[in-house]
């Protein structure tokens, strides 16, 4: 794992590049090649198979299983027997992690405000309705590393939200047919509606414009590849999404008393998700920097993904050696991360200097990893720099909120004055008019 200057890393892996800019690698080309008998962009890719999808419904879904995960598919929805059976799947133990994982998000999410409220004064009533949104779809990755976790961690908001109708859509397993019985397990427990089968771009369209099997929805959450993500993109407007995930990552900041071992199995633990999370420690302490550095050598050899972890420390991670713990705060509310972890002598002390991040980890005791999967806040955060507009996947992502405005005479008196005046200065005479007849008589 490299050890930078600032400088050099602001020009790296500090800086945060746009979605147009990021280089597609070789081997993802050869595959769309492979698929469509083109050397077409990614983004050209998706945009075909939702015009498929759109077009031919359940077919398409069907052809492109097929053609990009290998798999037939017969029935899109898993039956609850088929649910069921996948408990038999597991050992206990997970699912009573998974139990206690649904518990603790749950509690957390239910803490959340998102209250109607009604005003009455003299001049009438203004307030607010919040109504959840009535479907909701959510897309869980099951490639390399199935994520359950992840059912939990979008479907329990959406469901303490009150949305009516919560479905999962998963790509099956080549040996089965069907998803991981993890994700089964969990979308159970979570209280999922209805899981479907299906993966990448095609199932992105299959919940936005909806098939013969599918029921289309109106917000589409969860992370995934390059091809959910900008089928996401190209499907906003139709219905609404959580946003656009990009490849996960973590910036730790940390002192000369922090522990290396410890820093460093945090950055392992980010790195092994994908060749392109990111990893990246700051510290003022060159020590710490060149210990961490070496624990990271250490703890890779026994670690099963060492082939990613090294992908991901090669391309977006490192160790940045700041002239201090200010700076460092300073690089990180500029980068924006989508976890920040601060490993540093009483962190709470340095909460307030915190501006921009997807979550906070307070201490060497209170880790990434325990965000991912128990702590209780979703593990679905901003990545990519949007921490600076954007939050953790959360209830109010899940409800809509409706104006209620009912004005008597005695308001209108008051301020329609000022509403005929402002239509006038827009040119709007029209609306200038509907203000006039009502404070000067219909006629």
């Amino acid at each position: 794992m490299r050890i930078l200057n600032v400088h050099d890393a602001q020009q790296t892996i500090l800086r945060r590049r746009a979605w147009d800019e990021i280089n597609v690698p070789p081997r993802l080309l050869d595959g769309i090649e492979a698929i469509f008998g083109q050397r077409i962009t990614p983004d050209e890719a998706v945009r075909r198979i939702l015009a498929d999808v759109r077009g031919r419904g359940d077919d398409s879904l069907r052809e492109w299983t097929l053609r990009i995960d290998g798999v037939a598919l017969d029935a899109m929805a898993v039956s609850p027997a088929q649910i069921a059976a996948a408990y038999e799947q597991l050992p206990g133990q997970v699912v009573d992690a998974l139990r206690l994982a649904a518990q603790r998000v749950e509690a957390f999410h239910r803490r959340q405000p998102a209250v109607s409220w009604i005003h009455n004064d003299e001049q009438g009533t203004l307030g607010q309705l919040v109504r959840p949104i009535q479907r909701v779809g959510a897309y869980i990755p099951g490639g390399t590393a199935p994520l359950p976790s992840t059912v939990l961690m979008t479907a329990i908001p959406a469901r303490v939200a009150g949305v009516e109708h919560v479905a999962v859509i998963t790509p099956p397993r080549r040996a089965t047919g069907l998803p991981h019985p993890a994700i089964l397990v969990a979308a159970d427990i979570a209280g999922v509606n209805a899981v479907y089968i299906g993966g990448g771009a095609q199932a992105i369209g299959a919940l936005a414009f909806g098939t013969a099997s599918i029921p289309a929805v109106d917000k589409i959450c969860g992370p995934g590849n390059i091809f959910t993500t900008l089928a996401k993109r190209q499907v906003y407007g139709i219905v609404g999404i959580d946003g656009l995930p990009g490849p996960t990552e973590t910036l730790v900041i940390a002192d000369d008393g922090a522990d290396p071992q410890l820093a460093a199995a945090d950055l392992l633990a980010q790195a092994e998700h994908d060749v392109l999370a990111s990893a990246i420690l700051l510290t003022p302490s060159i020590r710490l920097a060149k210990l961490v550095q070496a624990a990271v050598l250490s703890q890779l050899e026994e670690l099963e993904r060492a082939e990613i972890i090294q992908g991901a420390l090669a391309n977006n991670s490192g160790i940045v050696v700041t002239e201090s713990l200010a700076q460092a705060f300073d690089l990180a509310n500029a980068y924006a991360p989508e976890h920040l972890c601060l490993l540093v002598d009483d962190p709470w002390s340095h909460l307030g200097q915190v501006r921009n991040a997807g979550g906070v980890f307070l201490g060497e005791r209170s880790f990434e990893v325990l965000g991912d999967y128990v702590a209780g806040p979703s593990h679905t955060m901003p990545t990519g720099g949007t921490a600076r507009f954007a939050s953790p996947l959360n209830v109010l992502d899940f409800v809509k909120i409706v104006s209620v405005v009912g004005v008597n005479e005695a308001a209108l008196q008051a301020v329609g004055p000022a509403a005929e005046t402002l239509a006038r200065t827009e040119g709007l005479t029209a609306h200038a008019a509907a203000v006039a007849r009502r404070l000067r008589g219909s006629g």
